[in-house]
């Protein structure tokens, strides 16, 4: 009579020992990979946060840029001091959208003939914020706030000296005897954890040069 082959003891405590190694390595590659990619896809969706943010706002600056009604591109930006309620009181930049933006709703459309304050505290968490409102409602204090990124960290504004041609960072806008200077550019710091983002955003119109488009 034949013997019937079967495994020893030790060579199924083999297996099984075997098997829990693999199973063990697998569930650690899996692991790190997950917090690997979960890491990445946060930055990337901070990047993409970023980039959204600085385009759309390039696109509003050159659009109000545009000579429209006898304005002037020169006369495009101005300094203007935020006085919405509950907003602290500071200055912004000022600029015009004739046929409003999208981020602008009034009535359920984009808000024509739309005063924007871009405004950016960082004591109250606002972040980066729109204030706005369109010459066409009657109540002539009402203000609309429209907040475009709570990452902003930090912002720069970029001026050119006039006798150097030098450019110098400034940490706020400045005066120029009585009245304020319009910088040439702006410096947007982004952070959100260890992640962080510089872009530079030129007004348009650099005061006493020609347009940038």
């Amino acid at each position: 009579m034949k013997r019937r082959a079967a495994f020893t003891l030790v060579e199924l405590l083999a297996a099984i020992a075997l098997m829990a190694l693999l199973l063990t390595a697998l569930l650690t590659f899996v692991l790190s990979f997950s917090e690997i990619w979960g890491g990445s896809g946060e930055k990337r969706l901070f990047e993409q946060h970023v980039n959204a943010v600085t385009h759309h706002l390039d696109a509003m600056l050159r659009r109000a840029a545009l000579p429209t009604g006898g304005r002037t591109p020169a006369e495009s930006f101005v300094i203007r001091t935020v006085d919405a309620p509950g907003a602290p009181r500071g200055e912004g930049l000022g600029f015009l959208l004739t046929r409003g933006d999208r981020l602008l709703s009034w009535n359920s459309q984009p808000a024509p003939l739309t005063q924007c304050t871009l405004a950016f505290d960082p004591t109250a968490g606002r972040g980066l914020t729109l204030y706005w409102r369109s010459e066409l409602e009657e109540d002539e204090n009402a203000m609309h706030e429209t907040p475009l990124s709570p990452f902003l960290s930090e912002v720069a504004y970029r001026y050119r000296e006039e006798t150097s041609g030098r450019w110098r960072d400034a940490p706020r806008l400045e005066r120029n005897g009585d009245r304020w200077r319009v910088p040439e550019q702006l410096i947007l710091r982004f952070r959100h954890g260890d992640y962080t983002a510089e872009r530079t955003l030129p007004l348009p119109f650099a005061p006493g040069g020609l347009p940038l488009f």
